[in-house]
């Protein structure tokens, strides 16, 4: 399990789809514990789906989260450069940074870091500690993106702050000077 998330940190990836690559995992409910275990020792996660109904946010499928990228970038095998010449892989990359980031900097402070994804549109993490509501788009590359998972997410939850990080928007290494907390507001 652990392999398999560092593997896909920053992808949604089913218990099904899971269970499908690994050898006598057991079952679904198995492997959801497996999670909490490597959380709880600080390796990786499984983020929820960001939902207002409670049972729904539990049965989605998980986030994977590396809690550090060099548990992603060691499992790999890939140099440096091989990282930042395959987009995919870069992108991922930087998206787990910055969703590692938030998990950390948000445990004991009453904040949920989620994810949220309806049909094909997707806001990469989101915030919540009581009726404050952020949702994070992630951009690794420079180009001018349109943002339709935000664009929805906002239609339909109309959150306290929209935030891009990299590209057009935070610099990344600004974003990762300043908790979880600064970005929902103290």
């Amino acid at each position: 399990m652990f392999q398999l998330a560092c593997a896909y940190s920053g992808q949604i990836l089913a218990y099904q789809k899971m269970l499908g690559q690994l050898v006598d995992a057991g079952n679904t409910v198995t492997l959801a514990h497996y999670l909490q275990l490597l959380e709880g020792a600080g390796m990786v996660a499984g983020l929820h789906k960001f939902s207002g109904n409670q049972i729904r946010q539990r049965a989605s499928s998980p986030k994977l989260q590396v809690l550090n990228t060099a548990l992603m970038t060691a499992q790999s095998g890939r140099s440096p450069d091989a990282w930042r010449t395959d987009g995919d892989a870069w992108g991922r990359l930087i998206e787990s940074a910055v969703g590692a980031h938030l998990v950390n900097t948000a445990i004991g402070t009453g904040i949920s870091v989620t994810y949220w994804r309806e049909q094909n549109k997707e806001v990469d993490f989101v915030l919540q500690r009581g009726d404050s509501l952020v949702a994070i788009e992630v951009k690794s590359g420079g180009r001018k993106q349109t943002l339709p998972g935000i664009a929805a997410f906002d239609k339909a939850h109309q959150p306290t702050s929209k935030l891009l990080v990299g590209g057009q928007g935070i610099p990344i290494s600004e974003f990762l000077q300043a908790p979880a907390s600064h970005w929902i507001g103290q």
